[in-house]
C-alpha cells in the first residue's frame, strides 16, 4: 500500500488543469482575483470576531494582527509559488499532492472543508445578526425564534439569561415535543449564495467586485468618523492581559485573514493564473492588513477594550458614543462584507471537491461541470447543504475555533510543501521570469535562521525568564494539555534549525512554516480534540473509499 505516492505537475496539468479541457470559463483578471481576496478576507473577522480579539488582548491586539499578517504573508508567497508552478484548482490539496503525496493531500482536502464550508456557517450567523439589526431600523421585527440557532437558545434557557435566546425558547412554536428554533436569515442567505455560485463565475465576479467597492468605502467612513472619537487614554494599558491575553485572541484574529488562499482555487478560471494568482493573493493581503490595523486602533481608542466582547463591536462602539446614524451604515457594510465572504468561500469548496473527484478521491459526480453555466454544479449544491444543515444545530463560537485550526494546519503543509518542491532548472527559472510568472525569492537560511532562533531565545530569557520552566511544567492535567503544543513547537524549531543549516533551505517558506506553527500553539485544548476527531473521520473515509478509487492506484494496477 503506497499512501504517499505523489502526482507530478505534468500529470496534473494534463488532467484538465491547464484550463483548456477543464470546462470552466477563464474570465478572471488580476483585479478580479484581488477583489475576490478582499471579498473573502474582510468579513466576519472584521465586523464580528475583532471584538472578542480586542476584549482578550486590549489595544495590543494590533501586535497579533501584525504577527498573523507576517505569517500569512510568508504563506501567501508559498501559495503564490505553487500557483505559479501548478496553476490548477484545488488550492492546498493539489499542492500537497505534488509535494507530500496522496495521504497528506487527502488530509488537507478534508481540513479545507473546515475552512470553507464550516467557516461559512460562522459567517452566515454573523450576517444574520447584522441583517436583523438592519431590518429593525426599517421597523421590521422577526420573531426571536427565527433569528437564533437552537443550541444558543437552549443554552440561554439553561442559564436563565440572555434576552433573545430565552425569549426564543419560551415563545417558539412546538412541532410535537420539538421547539421550532432556527436562524432564518442565515438559512436564506446560504440558499441565495449557493444559487448565485451555481449560475456562473462571471455573475459571481461582477457581484463580488461591486460589494468590495461598497464595503471598502463604508469601512473608510467608519475609520474616518471613528477617528474623531478616539481617546488615547483608552490605549493605556496597552497590553492589559499580558501577552497571553494577546495570544488568546489568535483564533479570532487569524479568522480575519482566512480567505486570501481561496483565490488559489480559481486558477482554472483565471486568464493568466501563473502571473495573476500570486499578485491577487499578495495585493489583497497587504490591503486588508492595513485596514485591520487601523480599524483595531480606532475601535480600541474609541472605547475601553473591556466593552468590546460583543458579536457586533463596530455597531456597539457607535451606539456607546451616541452616533446612531452610523449604526445603519455599519449594518449595511457588515451585510455587504459578509455576503461577499460567503460568495468566495462557497466558490472555493466545490472547486476543491471537483479536483479531488478528478483524482478519484471523491465520487465522480463531484467533478461534473454544468453544460450551460460551466460550474461544478453537483459539488456546489452539496456545499450548500454542508453549510446549510449545520446552521440548524450548531453555534458560532464552536465554528470559529474549528475553522481557524484547520486553516493553520493547511498553511503549515503548504509552506512545508514549498521546501520539498524539486529545484527548477535555470532554463525553467528564466522562462518564468520572461513571462512574468511569480517566483519566490531564494534566501539561504543556513546561517540566518539559526541566528533568528538564538536571538528569539535570548529575548525570551530576558523578558520571560520563567518561560521554559512553565512549558516543561506537567504537574497537572490542564498544564500538560496546554503545554504540549508549545513543547512540540519548540522541538520543531530545533529540528528545522538543524535542517536549515545542513540543507540550505529557502528562508521565506521556512519562516512561514515556523510562524504558522507558533500560531497553532494558541489554540485551545478543545480545538485540538475536535480537530483530531475530524481527522480520524477523514482517514476512515480515505482508507474505505478514496484509496481504492484513486486514479494513481488504478494506474499502478494497470
Amino acid at each position: 500500500m503506497n499512501i504517499f505516492r505523489k502526482k507530478s505537475i505534468t500529470t496534473i496539468l494534463k488532467q484538465g488543469g491547464d484550463g483548456e479541457h477543464s470546462g470552466l470559463n477563464k474570465v478572471l483578471t488580476v483585479k478580479d482575483l484581488t477583489f475576490f481576496g478582499i471579498a473573502a478576507i474582510i468579513g466576519g473577522g472584521t465586523f464580528s470576531a475583532i471584538g472578542n480579539a480586542c476584549f482578550s488582548g486590549g489595544p495590543a491586539v494590533v501586535l497579533l494582527y501584525i504577527m498573523c499578517a507576517i505569517a500569512c504573508g510568508f504563506t501567501a508567497m508559498c501559495y503564490a509559488e505553487f500557483a505559479s508552478r501548478v496553476p490548477v484548482s484545488g488550492s492546498a490539496y493539489t499542492y500537497a499532492y505534488v509535494s507530500f503525496g496522496e495521504l497528506f493531500a487527502w488530509i488537507i482536502g478534508w481540513a479545507l472543508i473546515m475552512e470553507y464550508s464550516i467557516g461559512n456557517i460562522y459567517i452566515a450567523f454573523s450576517w444574520s445578526g447584522y441583517f436583523t439589526n438592519l431590518l429593525e431600523t426599517f421597523g421590521i421585527h422577526l420573531p426571536e425564534w427565527l433569528t437564533i440557532n437552537y443550541k444558543s437558545a437552549h443554552a440561554a434557557f439553561l442559564a436563565s439569561k440572555g434576552d433573545e435566546g430565552l425569549a426564543a425558547w419560551q415563545n417558539a412554536p412546538m412541532l410535537g415535543n420539538l421547539r421550532v428554533i432556527f436562524d432564518l436569515p442565515a438559512v436564506v442567505i446560504n440558499v441565495l449564495i449557493t444559487y448565485l455560485v451555481y449560475r456562473g463565475t462571471k455573475e459571481s465576479k461582477n457581484f463580488s467586485n461591486a460589494m468590495v467597492y461598497i464595503k471598502l468605502a463604508i469601512i473608510a467612513l467608519v475609520i474616518i468618523v471613528g477617528a474623531f472619537y478616539v481617546d488615547i487614554d483608552n490605549w493605556t494599558p496597552f497590553m492589559p492581559n499580558g501577552f497571553s491575553g494577546v495570544m488568546g485572541g489568535v483564533s479570532a484574529v487569524f479568522f480575519a485573514y482566512i480567505g486570501f488562499d481561496a483565490v488559489s482555487t480559481l486558477a482554472e478560471e483565471s486568464k493568466n493564473p501563473q502571473r495573476d494568482l500570486p499578485k491577487g493573493m499578495i495585493y489583497s493581503l497587504v490591503i486588508c492588513t492595513v485596514v485591520f490595523i487601523i480599524l483595531a486602533l480606532v475601535i480600541t481608542g474609541m472605547v475601553s477594550y473591556e466593552l468590546l466582547g460583543v458579536s457586533d463591536p463596530l455597531a456597539e462602539i457607535f451606539a456607546l458614543k451616541g452616533v446612531k446614524w452610523m449604526l445603519f451604515v455599519v449594518s449595511i457594510a457588515a451585510v455587504v462584507a459578509m455576503t461577499s465572504v460567503l460568495l468566495v468561500f462557497q466558490m472555493g469548496q466545490p472547486r476543491i471537491w471537483m479536483t479531488m473527484s478528478r483524482d478519484g478521491l471523491m465520487p465522480k459526480r463531484f467533478s461534473r461541470i454544468h453544460p450551460k453555466y460551466k460550474t461544478p454544479s453537483y459539488a456546489t449544491l452539496v456545499t450548500g447543504l454542508v453549510v446549510g444543515i449545520p446552521i440548524f444545530f450548531t453555534d458560532e463560537n464552536f465554528v470559529l475555533d474549528f475553522t481557524s485550526i484547520g486553516t493553520l494546519f493547511a498553511f503549515v503543509l503548504v509552506c512545508g510543501g514549498v521546501l520539498m518542491l524539486s529545484a527548477q532548472s535555470e532554463a525553467e527559472i528564466a522562462e518564468r521570469e520572461t513571462k512574468g510568472k511569480f517566483r519566490i525569492p531564494y534566501v539561504n537560511s543556513k546561517f540566518i535562521f539559526p541566528v533568528i532562533m538564538l536571538v528569539a531565545v535570548a529575548l525570551i530569557l530576558k523578558y520571560v525568564p520563567d518561560f521554559f520552566t512553565n512549558v516543561l511544567d506537567f504537574s497537572t492535567g490542564e498544564k500538560l494539555a496546554t503545554n504540549i503544543p508549545m513543547l512540540v513547537f519548540l522541538i520543531v524549531c530545533v529540528v528545522m534549525t538543524f535542517v536549515s543549516f545542513t540543507k540550505n533551505l529557502s528562508l521565506i517558506p521556512l519562516l512561514g512554516l515556523i510562524s504558522c506553527c507558533y500560531l497553532l500553539t494558541g489554540m485551545a485544548v478543545s480545538n485540538w480534540m475536535w480537530f483530531g476527531v475530524w481527522l480520524v473521520i477523514g482517514l476512515v473515509i480515505y482508507f474505505t473509499f478514496s484509496y481504492n478509487n484513486s486514479k494513481l492506484n488504478t494506474e499502478t494496477e494497470e
